[in-house]
């Protein structure tokens, strides 16, 4: 993955189509009171999802020329991919988190954005993604971020860091642990420190 560039919501949209293109993705998660092995707190649940290329990344895509807005895009994007469980779905500017340009040749703006939803919500994504129109296609499956590290200090966060990801939503997701304080800020740095001491 090459290294990308922070940008504001304004910079990031004075970059105008057609020669830059703009991607919009999503974090959604839920506060989780339980706990693994009745030891390990969750925290919260998050979600991310398997795509086609065998990579770990956000719902949502590639904003299209009749898209009036990011967020449209966004929502589009979302119904797509999470199904019917999304139909009551809505991501406004109000979630938007943070913007990115590549430092190469590649000309695509990534915006990232992060919303709050209730365990039950997020469980009725969960049920109803295998309905959705690209389940089994762009995309392979949902799956949940495990928020915490195990006693071995590699289960868990550690192991879930050291998979392939796409572009940048990786550092996306650490972002947003951090900012959202989705766990621990101590248990998260270690983490990501653990990550990188691996081979």
């Amino acid at each position: 993955m090459g290294e990308s560039r922070a940008l504001s919501r304004a910079e990031a949209l004075q970059l105008a189509p057609p020669d830059w293109q703009h991607a919009c993705h999503a974090l959604l998660y839920a506060p989780c009171p339980g706990r693994l092995f009745g030891k390990f707190p969750l925290h919260f649940a998050a979600l991310m999802q398997m795509r086609f290329d065998g990579r770990l990344g956000f719902p949502g895509g590639f904003v299209d020329p009749q898209d009036v807005s990011l967020e449209e895009g966004l929502n589009r994007e979302l119904h797509e991919e999470l199904g019917p469980g999304a139909a009551s779905l809505h991501v406004a500017e109000d979630h938007y988190l943070s913007s990115h340009v590549p430092e190469g040749p590649r000309r695509v703006v990534t915006h990232f954005y992060a919303k709050q939803l209730t365990l039950e919500e997020l469980r009725t994504l969960e049920d109803r993604a295998t309905q959705a129109k690209e389940h089994g296609l762009e995309v392979m499956g949902l799956i949940r971020v495990p928020l915490y590290t195990l006693s071995d200090g590699v289960g868990g966060l550690p192991a879930f860091l050291s998979n392939t990801f796409i572009g940048n939503s990786r550092e996306q997701l650490i972002h947003a642990l951090d900012t959202l304080q989705l766990m621990p800020r101590e248990q998260l740095q270690k983490a990501v420190t653990m990550t990188q001491k691996r081979p």
